[in-house]
């Protein structure tokens, strides 16, 4: 899986731009911290209300996020 069809790498990237800890990223979306490790290291995939979520917090980036964004558009149910 490349990195634009992995939502493994997308979830990180979010992470990362946000400038979030796991932890709080995980408050954020309103999941555990387990979730977000296990989302980061591909041992599941985040379901479509937390994708969803990860697409209101792209969205919410502006022109930061539009390359998140484009990514995230093969994801978004």
């Amino acid at each position: 899986m490349t990195q634009d069809t992995d939502p493994t790498a997308l979830v990180r990237d979010i992470r990362a731009r946000l400038g979030l800890t796991q932890e709080k990223f995980a408050a954020r979306l309103g999941v555990t911290l387990p979730t977000i490790n296990r989302w980061e290291n591909g041992r599941s995939k985040p379901s479509p209300l937390a994708m969803q979520n990860l697409w209101d917090l792209i969205v919410a980036m502006g022109d930061q996020g539009q390359d998140l964004l484009a990514r995230a558009t093969m994801f978004k149910t």
